[in-house]
Parts: C-alpha cells; structure tokens; sequence
C-alpha cells in the first residue's frame, strides 16, 4: 500500500493552467518488490527446528577459481544470509528459545573472511605484477601515548611531514610517564580479571556438559575449550559421574 501510493504520486501529479486544472502524467521506473522484511527471517520450513542441515563453508580453495564477479556476487549472498542469521538469532533470544543450528553464522563469518583474503591474494598479486609494490596501505604497529601497542596505518599528505603542524600535533600527544604506569598496571589488572572469568566459566561450562552428555567426545571437547583441564574437571564436586547399573 505505501509503496502503490508513492507510485501513484510520482505518476499522477496536478497543476492549474489558465485557471483550468490539468493533469500531468510522469512515468518512473520502479526495482520489483521481492519478499520485503521476509528477507531477514529464514525459510518457513525450517520454523521450530531444532536442527537445520546445511553445507560446510566456503574455504580458499573454492573461492580462488571463482570470477571477480562470481565473488561480487557471493559476497552479497553472505551478507544476506548472516542479516538474515543475526536477525533470527535476536528473535530466538528474546523469546528465550533455542537458536537452531547456531554453527551456521559461524560458517558464514568464515566464508567471508576466507573470500576477503582471496580478494586481497589478488589485488597484492596485480599491483606486484604491474608496480612491484603489494598495493596496500602501508602500517606498523607503534606505542601509543597510553603505553599500549598500537596499529599505524600510514596515509599520504599534500603536506611533507617535516612541516605539517597538524600531523606533527597528533603524533606527538604524550601523558607524563607516571600517569602511563599507573594505566597499565590498571589495564593489566582488568585483563587479568577477566581471563580469569573466562577461564571459571569455560571451567563450569565443560562440567555442564560433562555431566549432560557423559559419552561425549573427549578429544573435541579438548580441541574446542584447549585452556580447560578435563581430567581436573571430572574431579571437581560439581561433576556427577552418570550411575552404572549392574
């Protein structure tokens, strides 16, 4: 209905000509509506699945006997799917409910990642065939006038560096030394508390699943959570080793 009535107001407008009312006809050219906010939800026949089957993802080695164009085109499927994963997650989150599948997002993110890279593979390789350079921005990484390492992206000027105040101005903006000391024994602190809530509650998680799924496997379980012991967690007192009946 919104979209007919602005149709409808570009195609049809009126003017008064000589105290006659006339009408003016402008034809525009309109994209065809495809499912509207339907895109961001994930196909019907998937709705109150615990389980959705779906591929593996895209490595680099798929990715890199694909056509410029061909990734064009992917890079959009993916971000379509992951608007349409996040946008399920949230609704699956708010009405506390399990998110089906929840590797899929991963899956995504992976692909997008390994096709930037391949992108990247051949824009170095082009710029080193054609200037011998590698064609991205140059960077380092610096200290930062807090102390903490930080990664420069080096941008060109009109103005040479040597007499460029403003480029002078920011580069050279220091805190007193005290008061960096005093930030990163702070900074250190908190990374420290929160490695530790992180090592606790991957701790707590893995004896969780220990005691729901007992036959699990020891070995992915080792591969997903490498920090915790396992051997330390089936002897903690939160873990209820399941009941053998003779």
């Amino acid at each position: 209905m919104f979209l007919n009535s602005i149709c409808n107001h570009f195609r049809t407008s009126h003017r008064y000509v000589n105290g006659t009312l006339k009408e003016r006809i402008r034809h525009v050219s309109t994209s065809p509506v495809m499912s509207g906010l339907m895109e961001f939800f994930d196909d019907e026949k998937n709705w109150g699945s615990s389980e959705v089957k779906t591929g593996r993802s895209w490595t680099k080695d798929d990715l890199r006997i694909k056509s410029n164009t061909d990734l064009h085109k992917l890079w959009y499927v993916l971000v379509k799917e992951k608007n349409m994963l996040l946008s399920m997650e949230h609704e699956h989150n708010e009405q506390v409910r399990l998110f089906p599948s929840p590797e899929r997002l991963d899956k995504v993110l992976d692909s997008m990642e390994n096709l930037e890279e391949v992108v990247r593979e051949r824009n170095r390789a082009y710029y080193e065939l054609e200037t011998t350079e590698l064609g991205e921005q140059p960077h380092k990484t610096v200290t930062g006038p807090f102390g903490l390492p930080v990664d420069y992206h080096e941008t060109e000027h009109s103005i040479p560096k040597e007499v460029n105040a403003q480029w002078q101005k920011e580069q050279n903006v220091k805190c007193r030394p005290e008061d960096v000391k005093a930030f990163l024994l702070k900074y250190k602190e908190r990374e420290y508390l929160e490695n530790r809530r992180r090592q606790r509650r991957d701790f707590n998680h893995v004896i969780g699943l220990l005691n729901r799924f007992p036959k699990m496997d020891m070995e992915a379980l080792k591969e997903q959570y490498p920090d915790v012991d396992i051997e330390k967690a089936k002897a903690s007192r939160k873990y209820k080793p399941p009941v053998v009946f003779d």
